[in-house]
């Protein structure tokens, strides 16, 4: 009877986890095959999943409306460039907070996390004015130094870094490895999983963004990908193949990405919530 039971919630468990991939998978399998339909087929009704005829139009559309391979590689450039730097920044300061003592540590911490409250749009206006008085608006720079580092990635990485055993670091001591050493030799391996989670989010999390690049660049040649594609969305008229088309190219990139690393980021995400 206990079998028959465990039998029975692990059929519904799969049949649950069925239905959940078919509502994420089935939209992003209707766009993709949509990108290759003809402008008839994707607005008539009622809609077809597939099209009555392959085309590649919407695609070349795209390719001669933007530069689309210099959209990807600012776009590649700045959340590569944001991920590395940020991932540098921020496990040396979580590496301080989680692993030494100095004073002042636990304010300077809450101040950190009160930044995850502040809004973007509230800072939006005087980081605009501070871009244009330094002279890096409207640049690469201009958009990977203010994304150098962040509060949620020093909070993550500081509760990943305090879960690792103390035994550890004082048998380095031991050895005569100093603080940096430490963070280099010791704490940097054994946190490959949340770097790399880490890494996933920040790299997804700036390669989408639109509002921050759009206000910080107003050069097509300095667009990222996601304000480029604004371009394609009028005022009173949506190119609706094109944009799905654009689309397409958009998320592929972070579609490769996230199935490369989905083992880490699921590993990284369950192991640094808590401590134990």
């Amino acid at each position: 009877m206990k079998r028959k039971r465990i039998h029975t919630f692990d059929v519904v468990g799969t049949v649950f986890l069925v239905i959940i991939a078919l509502l994420v998978f089935v939209p992003l399998i209707w766009l993709v095959v949509s990108s290759f339909k003809s402008d008839i087929d994707i607005i008539k009704w009622p809609p077809a999943f597939w099209p009555e005829k392959w085309v590649t139009d919407q695609y070349k559309y795209v390719s001669d409306t933007i530069p689309v391979l210099n959209m990807l590689k600012n776009t590649f450039i700045f959340a590569g460039s944001v991920t590395v730097i940020s991932l540098i920044v921020d496990s040396l300061a979580a590496f301080a907070f989680a692993r030494m003592e100095f004073k002042g540590k636990k304010v300077l911490f809450s101040i950190i996390l009160l930044t995850m409250m502040v809004p973007f749009q509230v800072i939006m206006i005087p980081l605009y004015f501070e871009e244009f008085k330094l002279g890096i608006l409207d640049t690469l720079l201009g958009l990977i130094l203010p994304r150098a580092s962040g509060a949620y990635g020093i909070y993550m990485l500081s509760t990943f870094f305090s879960r690792i055993p103390k035994s550890i670091e004082e048998a380095a001591r031991i050895d005569g490895l100093n603080n940096f050493q430490i963070y280099w030799k010791m704490i940097l391996p054994l946190s490959k999983p949340a770097l790399i989670s880490l890494g996933i989010y920040h790299f997804i999390n700036n390669w989408n963004d639109l509002l921050y690049p759009m206000m910080l660049t107003s050069s097509v040649q300095n667009r990222t990908l996601s304000a480029g594609l604004a371009i394609l969305v009028g005022n009173n008229s949506i190119k609706y193949g094109p944009t799905l088309a654009a689309t397409v190219i958009s998320i592929l990139p972070m579609l490769v990405i996230f199935l490369m690393g989905q083992k880490y980021f699921l590993e990284g995400t369950a192991t640094s919530g808590s401590k134990e």
